[in-house]
């Protein structure tokens, strides 16, 4: 039975992008990570991974989020797409525990987020650390990214997408989505923020929210 958590709602902002802060955008860093040899490994999930309840997650919240990133994952194994994710937020909402982000309305992996209502967060050991950066060079709307990243992806029992690599791996369900406005903030960062990010897509940023119902560590 998953433990209730008794801490009151504690959050950090997260903010999904397509290019978080220390991400190289150079061809020949492109390059270079599409001809990386992936390796065979041909043990089932269940191999891989163990549950846990989320208060047994013992990262720091600022590291996982704010330096270590995170590769958010929605779509089915007939189409899915990933981006990368960094600052970020984990605590309870209407007594569940949750973690939410905050994504341009444009992004492809917030429309395939809506349509099946489920996605993954999943974070990585330091060797990765260039695969997760190159999941926000591009956009997946348009082209077929998902071929040349070396990560290899791979389904929960539950049937959400991820990555055989990862280390620590959030299962979600979508709770809620809201639109946010520069009138919703006190800073000047922020407030130019929100609209730097209106002016790309022609809509303000959303709000998503996730109920936590699986947590997946690595063995």
């Amino acid at each position: 039975m998953r433990k209730q958590w008794v801490c009151g709602f504690a959050v950090l902002l997260l903010l999904a992008c397509n290019n978080p802060s220390g991400k190289s955008k150079s061809g020949a860093a492109t390059e270079a990570q599409a001809t990386e040899v992936k390796t065979e490994d041909s043990r089932t999930f269940d191999e891989l991974f163990t549950a846990i309840t989320p208060e047994e997650i013992t990262d720091n919240i600022f590291q996982l989020v704010g330096k270590d990133f995170s590769v958010i994952t929605a779509g089915t194994s007939g189409g899915f797409n990933s981006m990368t994710a960094s600052w970020g937020g984990v605590g309870i909402l209407f007594n569940r525990p949750v973690a939410w982000c905050f994504l341009r309305a444009n992004r492809y992996t917030l429309e395939l987020i809506e349509k099946e209502q489920r996605y993954t967060l999943s974070y990585f050991p330091e060797e990765h650390k260039e695969q997760v950066l190159f999941f926000g060079s591009k956009s997946g709307r348009n082209t077929d990214k998902m071929k040349e990243t070396t990560l290899t992806p791979m389904q929960t029992p539950s049937g959400n997408g991820t990555y055989r690599e990862a280390r620590l791996i959030l299962e979600c369900r979508l709770s809620g989505v809201t639109s946010v406005s520069p009138d919703d903030f006190y800073s000047q960062d922020a407030k130019d923020f929100i609209n730097e990010g209106y002016a790309d897509a022609k809509a303000y940023h959303k709000l998503v929210f996730g109920d936590i119902i699986h947590v997946w560590i690595r063995k």
